[in-house]
């Protein structure tokens, strides 16, 4: 497993930095056919507004009904006058040929200046307002200049001035992004799918190896837990089976007791893996009284008296809570003071030992604060002290048994009973736990 994380890891990495590249080259592609489609319907729009502008314009020779006496025939008055599309038309009406010519080709509503103007002397033109800022300006702009030729065969073949419309189309790039903006979108989105994707997997797979080195710890802590006290048991059997031994009383009661205790020690370990499975499925029913929480700590002080005074250690006590009534249970409360007592017992300092257990009120509530002088803990582990079936690393002390439950079973109890409970260490000075109870 430890091999196969991290080659998983690179492979879906790698798939994914490869996907996401692969799209920056497809968007880039699209970008770029998209900019050659918009820039040759502008093309084909102009031309198709060019052509529009050439075509016969009903009434123009009628335009002046006194010029009939000067031109004697139409074609007469045409070579004369050489009509020209700023004559024929307005400049809305143009705008608006130009517009519909656009809208046609796909490119509806987008923006657009254009300009006509004819090369004679006069310089004839018409614009529109922001034509020349534009023309000026060319960066991200599409210009097509188109010139308004007559169609064969028309009436003003040969006879209209040489003009010319020029379109141009501002923005260019905020078109494009426009037009592809849901492939965009869409691209965008699924690639935050894939990515988070990508991290639950990751996740799930370093809880899965998480889980998998709690389960060997596990396996292997209940292995030591049952393994010593059923060495001890069939030595206590062996010795009671030697003649000597059953003749002599003393020894055989001896014995006996030693198997009693290994068994109350094996039972004790059992009761703890099922009341963890009864917190997991919360099965635990409280049977919560108005009580004492000093007398309850005065109950846990008293069974760690044996282990404190095996390791010499003292216990400084001050109750100075003047209201100290809360609803509880009083085997789960009692257990949850024990569990931290004894946690201070374990991983304490080879000589010095000192637990200070105080109270104090604070407001409505209850503080209960355990201090010790012991090894302390890290960062780290302090961020996962409440975690089932962590255990923290205890360097060369290997003389501490468990299963990693006691913590997580006290944080349960504590919020079960609606209170908080709040771990302060520095490695090699100690530990602080404090418990804020509701009073009655």
């Amino acid at each position: 497993m430890k091999r196969v994380f991290p080659l998983i890891t690179i492979f879906i990495l790698l798939s994914l930095l490869g996907l996401i590249f692969f799209q920056m080259l497809w968007l880039r592609d699209a970008k770029g056919i998209k900019e050659k489609q918009i820039n040759d319907n502008i093309f084909i729009a102009t031309t198709s507004a060019g052509k529009k502008l050439m075509e016969d314009k009903t009434g123009f020779l009628s335009m002046n009904k006194k010029s009939d006496l000067l031109f004697p025939n139409d074609k007469l008055k045409l070579e004369i006058l050489r009509p020209s599309v700023l004559q024929r038309f307005t400049k809305d009406e143009i705008w608006l040929i130009i517009r519909n010519a656009l809208d046609n080709n796909f490119l509806k509503g987008i923006p657009f200046e254009f300009a006509v103007t004819d090369n004679s002397l006069t310089g004839e033109q018409v614009e529109t307002e922001q034509f020349f800022k534009y023309f000026i300006d060319s960066a991200g702009t599409v210009r097509v200049i188109h010139p308004l030729e007559p169609p064969p065969g028309s009436n003003l073949e040969n006879l209209a001035k040489e003009e010319y419309l020029m379109v141009i189309v501002p923005h260019q790039r905020a078109i494009v992004f426009r037009e592809i903006s849901l492939f965009i979108g869409g691209s965008i989105l699924f690639t935050i799918i894939i990515i988070t994707a990508f991290f639950i997997s990751i996740r799930a797979l370093m809880r899965q190896k998480k889980l998998s080195e709690i389960k060997s710890d596990f396996i292997n802590n209940m292995t030591h837990e049952f393994k010593t006290p059923l060495a001890t048991i069939s030595l206590a059997v062996d010795a009671l089976r030697n003649e000597k031994v059953m003749a002599d009383k003393e020894k055989s009661s001896y014995f006996t007791g030693i198997i009693k205790e290994e068994n109350k020690r094996m039972n004790k370990q059992v009761e703890t893996i099922l009341q963890a499975a009864l917190l997991d499925k919360q099965e635990v029913q409280l049977n919560l009284k108005v009580l004492s929480a000093h007398a309850m700590i005065d109950s846990a002080l008293k069974n760690i008296a044996l282990p404190l005074a095996e390791k010499n250690g003292q216990v400084e006590v001050k109750l100075e809570a003047t209201k100290d009534m809360i609803l509880a249970d009083e085997v789960h409360f009692t257990s949850l003071i024990n569990n931290l007592l004894d946690n201070a017992v374990k991983y304490s300092r080879e000589m010095g030992l000192l637990i200070k257990v105080t109270t104090s009120n604070a407001g409505n509530q209850l503080r209960i604060r355990i201090e010790d002088n012991g090894i302390g803990m890290s960062k780290e582990t302090l961020s996962r002290i409440f975690e089932k079936f962590y255990r923290a690393h205890t360097g060369n002390l290997h003389n501490v048994k468990g299963f990693g439950l006691g913590l997580s079973y006290v944080k349960t109890m504590v919020e079960a009973h609606k209170g908080s409970i709040k771990p302060e260490s520095t490695l090699g000075k100690g530990t602080i736990f404090t418990i804020l109870m509701p009073l009655v």
